[in-house]
Order: C-alpha cells, then sequence, then structure tokens
C-alpha cells in the first residue's frame, strides 16, 4: 500500500509504534488519519453486541509473499484480542479479503463480513477519526497496538527533487504491553522490547541514514 498514491485502508503495522518523519509532504493531499481501536470495539459493543464477538474469531490475513520459513502464506490472528486485561488489534482489510484465494484458509461468513464493513464504517466516521497532515522536519509516533492508521491519497509535485518523501520507522520498545502467544504468527518474537518487522529468508538488516 506504501507504493501507491492513492488512499490507503485503516491497519495496523508489525511493530510496537511506528514512527515517521516528513522530509517532503505532497503537493495535495496525503493527509494522516488515527483511530482508537478501542473507541471501535465500544461502539460496536452499544450497536451490534452480535457482530463485536466474531473479530475475536481467528481471521485469516494474507502475508503476500512475506512468508516467514516454515509458516504458510497467511497468519490467523483474531482482529481483537483480550489479553492481560488489555485490547489489542491487528488489521488489515485487504489483506484479510486477499487470504480467500487460499484453499485452507478459514472462511469468511457472511456474518464476518458484516461485521469487519462495521468495524471500517466506524473507523472511517470523521466523528471517531483524526486527522492530520505532517509538513516537512514533523515527527508522527503511533502506538501500534491500540489505535490503527490510514493515508489519503495524494497528488504529487512533478518535480522529483519536490516529491513526498517520509521516512518511516517500526520501533520494539521496553515495557511494552504482552502480546498474546498467536502474535507470534506475525511478530515472530513476541518478547517485549525484541519484537516485530518482518523477517524472511535472505533478509539483511540494515538502517540507512
Amino acid at each position: 500500500m506504501y507504493q501507491t498514491a492513492e488512499r490507503q485502508t485503516f491497519h495496523t503495522d508489525s511493530a510496537d509504534v511506528v514512527g515517521l518523519l516528513c522530509l517532503q509532504d505532497a503537493m495535495q493531499g496525503g493527509e494522516s488519519l488515527l483511530v482508537s481501536t478501542v473507541t471501535i470495539y465500544n461502539e460496536m459493543r452499544k450497536m451490534r453486541p452480535d457482530l463485536v464477538r466474531l473479530l475475536f474469531d481467528p481471521i485469516a490475513t494474507d502475508r503476500r509473499g512475506e512468508i516467514p520459513e516454515g509458516q504458510k502464506p497467511y497468519f490467523e490472528i483474531p482482529v481483537l484480542n483480550w489479553h492481560a486485561g488489555l485490547l489489542t488489534g491487528i488489521y488489515q482489510r485487504q489483506y484479510i479479503d486477499s487470504a480467500q484465494r487460499f484453499p485452507d484458509a478459514m472462511r469468511l461468513s457472511a456474518a464476518h463480513v458484516e461485521a469487519l464493513d462495521l468495524f471500517d464504517s466506524l473507523a472511517n466516521d470523521p466523528q471517531l477519526n483524526l486527522s492530520m497532515r505532517l509538513r516537512p522536519g514533523d515527527m508522527q509516533f503511533v502506538y501500534n497496538h491500540p489505535l490503527l492508521h490510514d493515508r489519503m491519497g495524494f497528488r504529487d509535485w512533478p518535480e522529483p527533487d519536490k516529491r513526498r518523501h517520509m521516512l518511516r520507522l517500526w520501533l520494539s520498545i521496553p515495557g511494552d504491553r504482552p502480546l498474546p502467544d498467536c502474535f507470534r504468527q506475525r511478530y515472530g518474537s513476541i518478547e517485549i522490547g525484541d519484537r516485530g518487522g518482518i523477517i524472511v529468508e535472505g533478509t539483511r538488516l540494515n538502517v540507512p541514514l
């Protein structure tokens, strides 16, 4: 999704904290959006408690080719997870939908689709989400586990040296919340302070400056 100027959708990344540094903003659009997973959960409980329960079922999410050794081409983690008294979310709707291409993946029932549609609708409610525009020099740090983030579509500058440029950083932080065991499918390790990222065959860890 980060390779297109089209609108993304609300989702989580594979890290405790997602950092962005704006080096150059787009000519038009590209606003950053945030919404609380806990708020969506509370709204769904009031509106459709029958549907919100389905978001705690394991659900197949496509890895889109980023497959760790010995793992399936998709992971099966509920969208919502109660663990150690905290609600943690993991979500990417397009990848949930595309996981249906795998014949052994859990099938989405009509009720599951309805639950996901309501989840998306609430995430996109401007009364619930927050929009901001990052300007050159601005930094944003998003706590990934109880928040979803999104990015509006944008129109870029015609000059190559003026085009939108964001540096993204995934952080694993000390003292963070514990994660349920099912997150090992996505994070590899769920050890606090040493988890997250996407490690596949041939990965070389580096920090370009």
